[in-house]
């Protein structure tokens, strides 16, 4: 009974392995949510609308006070002048702004040059809306953008790439150099770039994250997604942001009113609050999980795990071609019952091979947690 548009998608990973570390009782270091909330002062503020009676559809496109932080919050970190009621849409999540911009933008048979390995809603949404995939593969273990193979990616039916960086799951920030390389291609082909910026803030060691948009010649063919998941602590308000050209701004409301329409509504003003009266957490966030990703990284290549240390988001990736598994997935559906910990296998996110025995764990955990997830780990027989 399966519509063909899902044919061949399966099920999403970060489902599964979050079911499988309830049912085991496994230290999640998989799904990337943290343990701990955001600002009380933010909580607060979504209470206060709650009992103020702002219950009730919110405009589609948003509350006006969040899209108008939003364009604050662009202009004050990047320089980027836009107007709240064309050039702003609020989004169910980032997830629902790539879904609303492959289906608003994206005709049967366009080609998308996609980031491999790539976050699995993106895949699907391309297959979705009738698009065509074209990865091209960030290789371990630096996972650095090939600017040859970008180019050689784009063919006469290419019209959009999904970028995203801070990458997840490889922890990859793009350098200037690598994003000069994809605003090349994207002006010499008259290519649409669609860009994933949800861990924007969460970046370390000097890394610096800068959006697309803000490339010569780059605003106007550059539709910037982000949200308040990450960088404030709040994942499951799924609260996000579409913002850039009126034009694709324009053809995400024209999906997303089919969508959700609006969602959020008493969260939207307490995002505002956070963009506007909070532009320090995170930063401090930041700060803190620098700590953690070396805590994560430095346990995991004290078990014999060989680990790249992410310059941004919540994660970092291990090979464990060395403990002789066949692959990812198989090492980590056996490590809740031999550790009792719960990793994400990355070989789903990959068209190749190329991610076949890498393993990606979360470190937007708790001290405790990562460390009770370590000690586990160092208890257990982790070779085939």
């Amino acid at each position: 009974m399966l519509a063909q548009r899902l044919d061949g998608i399966p099920p999403t990973i970060f489902s599964e392995m979050s079911a499988l570390a309830v049912r085991t009782q496994s230290v999640n270091l998989g799904q990337g949510f943290p343990d701990v909330d955001g600002p009380p002062a933010v909580i607060a503020r979504a209470v206060q609308a709650l009992e103020g009676g702002q219950n009730q559809y919110a405009p589609g496109p948003g509350v006006p006070a969040l899209r108008q932080a939003i364009a604050r919050h662009q202009l004050r970190h990047y320089g980027l002048e836009l107007d709240p009621d064309s050039q702003v849409v609020v989004t169910t999540g980032c997830t629902e702004g790539v879904a609303a911009a492959l289906l608003g933008l994206v005709n049967p048979g366009d080609e998308v040059v996609v980031l491999e390995p790539y976050y699995d809603s993106y895949t699907a949404m391309i297959q979705m809306a009738g698009g065509v995939r074209h990865p091209v593969t960030l290789r371990a273990p630096s996972f650095r953008l090939d600017a040859d193979e970008l180019r050689a990616a784009v063919t006469p039916r290419t019209r959009f790439v999904l970028l995203n960086s801070p990458h997840n799951p490889t922890g990859t920030v793009l350098t200037a150099e690598e994003l000069r390389a994809v605003a090349d291609v994207a002006l010499e082909h008259d290519l649409v770039v669609i860009t994933d910026e949800v861990y924007e803030h969460l970046v370390y060691d000097g890394h610096a994250h800068v959006p697309l948009a803000t490339l010569p010649g780059m605003f106007e063919r550059t539709l910037t997604l982000s949200s308040a998941g990450k960088s404030y602590s709040f994942t499951g308000w799924k609260v996000g942001w579409a913002t850039g050209p009126a034009e694709l701004v324009g053809a995400v409301l024209a999906a997303k009113q089919w969508l959700t329409f609006t969602s959020g509504s008493p969260l939207q003003p307490a995002v505002a609050h956070a963009l506007d009266d909070e532009p320090d957490f995170p930063s401090a966030l930041a700060a803190d999980l620098r700590a953690r990703r070396d805590l994560l990284c430095a346990g995991l290549a004290e078990v014999g795990l060989d680990v790249r240390v992410p310059e941004g988001t919540y994660f970092a990736t291990t090979d464990i071609s060395g403990l002789g598994w066949e692959d990812g997935p198989a090492f980590c559906l056996a490590l809740p019952e031999r550790a009792g910990v719960v990793a994400i296998p990355t070989r789903g996110f990959y068209d190749s091979d190329a991610g076949r025995h890498l393993v990606r764990w979360a470190f937007c955990k708790e001290p405790a947690v990562i460390e009770e997830g370590i000690a586990r780990l160092a208890r257990a027989d982790l070779a085939r």
